[in-house]
């Protein structure tokens, strides 16, 4: 089953009030193994209801709408599904009653546009609202159902708990599996990632399971979706998917669900009973705060040297002044022994060190603005890596971070 929702309310597009109903709505229908495939909010005008259900009846089996069902002249819904359905509001004495009783209960005078509440259209299914006066309505019109539920959020919630999901499934024949699961990459951008996994997602459409890309900074998460009727089946289905994309981006993936970069890590050098330190000078401390995020994290890190001058990386960290004279700050030496001291320092397996340009100011031709140099240090040696990021600070130091750990990752899983 297809499904749209729609959103009524003027409050809505102008950013006076966040659309919490839609996302709401959206994780409850997919829960019940309904695809949401359209999504629209428009205001409380006759013409864009009309519209927006007559588009939302040629691609869906379920339209929900919420909002514009109040008691002030504004609020215009009700009279317009009357005209789409082909209908006339009429007094539901039922309704009426109830909203008497409530007016009596909360102790507040009742008003005629209170009563008129209980007009409501002939043709469609009343779905009360014990928490409002605005009740809720189902119709159907060649093969497609229609509900318009009030805008107020708890209000709306109580109806569909209480009267459209039973409603639904019996529709549906009952409710079906829904099984997600997410995977977290790091090391590819979005587009560069799907050129890679193309053959994958053929895969998955021929096994039907659909694919999400979410990306964000430094990370792409890739969303599996399988619906049915048996949860093992299903998580077979996942499971073999996962294994064949690990074949394609072995080292890109590095956890699951709401698994962090920082928790995995953690898991690794916990496992392996080894210590890390940070050496920081472009991200300011933002590793560290990464790392102690973590509850246990003490069992694993000694601290962190946040060495943002020059003359801070040579005292501290016993970096070569000539080096810096010769490479600069931000450069493949500097992190390097950036690295190596801090694990010198505070006495540790591994020290991770960053160095760039976070910006927005401060760059060169040679080094422009989000050239970053991160390091891992062991008594083996030490790898690092350049960094060409952006323009934008904050963002440059959220991704140098997570990178430096992701290295770090890469060199446990080598080593381990």
């Amino acid at each position: 089953m297809n499904c749209t929702v729609i959103s009524i309310g003027d409050e809505l597009l102008i950013g006076q009030t966040i659309n919490t109903n839609a996302s709401w709505i959206g994780e409850q229908l997919n829960n019940l193994g309904l695809s949401i495939t359209n999504g629209v909010v428009i205001s409380d005008d006759k013409k864009e209801i009309i519209n927006a259900l007559y588009n939302a009846s040629l691609r869906s089996d379920l339209v929900l709408i919420t909002g514009g069902l109040g008691p002030t002249k504004d609020d215009i819904t009700k009279h317009t599904l009357c005209e789409y359905f082909n209908t006339n509001l009429e007094l539901n004495k039922e309704v009426e009653r109830k909203i008497v009783e409530y007016f009596k209960r909360v102790n507040r005078p009742i008003l005629k546009s209170n009563k008129d509440q209980a007009l409501l259209p002939k043709k469609c299914t009343i779905l009360p609202n014990p928490r409002g006066t605005a009740s809720g309505m189902w119709f159907e019109k060649e093969d497609v159902i229609y509900i318009s539920l009030p805008g107020v959020p708890y209000e709306m919630k109580g109806i569909m708990q209480e009267h459209v999901f039973s409603k639904l499934l019996s529709k549906i024949g009952g409710k079906k599996v829904v099984l997600n699961k997410t995977i977290r990459t790091h090391g590819m951008g979005e587009s560069f990632l799907a050129e890679i996994i193309k053959s994958w997602e053929e895969y998955l459409d021929d096994n039907n399971i659909k694919l999400a890309y979410l990306p964000s900074p430094g990370i792409v998460k890739l969303r599996l979706t399988a619906i049915g009727v048996e949860n093992k089946v299903l998580e077979n289905k996942i499971h073999t998917a996962i294994e064949k994309l690990k074949d394609l981006i072995p080292n890109e993936i590095y956890g699951y669900g709401n698994a962090s970069m920082e928790s995995e890590v953690g898991k690794l050098l916990m496992a392996n009973k080894l210590t890390v330190s940070t050496a920081e000078s472009c991200t300011g401390g933002t590793v560290s705060k990464m790392i102690t995020n973590i509850s246990g994290s003490s069992s694993y890190f000694n601290g962190s040297i946040i060495s943002y001058s020059n003359q801070s990386k040579i005292d501290l960290l016993g970096v070569d002044e000539e080096i810096i004279n010769k490479n600069g700050a931000v450069s493949k030496q500097v992190a390097e022994q950036m690295a190596i001291g801090v694990r010198i320092k505070l006495s540790t397996d591994y020290g991770i060190s960053t160095t760039g340009i976070a910006g927005p100011n401060g760059g060169t031709l040679e080094k422009p603005v989000g050239t970053v140099w991160i390091a891992v240090a062991n008594s083996g040696g030490v790898v690092s890596k350049k960094l060409k990021l952006g323009y934008n600070r904050e963002r440059n130091i959220h991704v140098s971070s997570i990178s430096v750990l992701n290295l770090l990752r890469l060199e446990l899983i080598k080593t381990f």
